[in-house]
């Protein structure tokens, strides 16, 4: 009987040790920002990556709307940043968006595309500590004269540039 209770008191001190461990998480929210060289909102041949863009990622309580995290990273030369997220974040929305470009020539934020979800917590079935978030974007203020031919070339309607 005083083995089972030894037992099983370790049992939860292990127990209690993972769900304390777990409590203390960080995850690595990885993603790009590129410059939208032809306005179309999407990534073709002739985007180009932004260096020192600034991206924010920001936590908030999903009843009270309220932020309760949020930190910043730069991109570096290939336009990739990497944010650390501290902490499980299972009751928030957390979202990545463009703060700032450093380009004169690219820095329109595209409407509906400044930020992208990222889910940062371990329940729910993704054990990996790394999360992508999608492509972050700025828009040049004129289109590339070669974007026609770009999109000529997947195939899409003409649009006017």
């Amino acid at each position: 009987m005083a083995k089972a209770i030894l037992v099983l008191s370790a049992l939860c001190s292990i127990l209690a040790f993972a769900n304390f461990a777990q409590s203390h998480e960080v995850f690595k929210v990885e993603g790009t920002v590129y410059c939208d060289t032809c306005r179309v909102q999407f990534q073709t041949k002739i985007s180009e990556n932004i260096e020192g863009a600034k991206v924010q990622l920001t936590c908030r309580d999903m009843e009270t709307e309220k932020v309760t995290y949020t930190t910043e990273a730069l991109t570096d030369k290939d336009g990739k940043y990497t944010i650390e997220a501290r902490g499980d974040h299972e009751k928030e929305l957390c979202d990545v968006g463009v703060i700032h470009s450093p380009r004169e020539d690219c820095k329109e934020p595209a409407i509906g595309f400044e930020n992208t979800r990222v889910v940062c917590s371990n329940n729910v079935g993704m054990h990996n500590p790394t999360r992508y978030a999608n492509p972050l974007f700025f828009m040049k203020k004129e289109s590339l004269p070669g974007c026609k031919d770009v999109l000529d070339e997947l195939g899409l309607f003409p649009l006017e540039f």
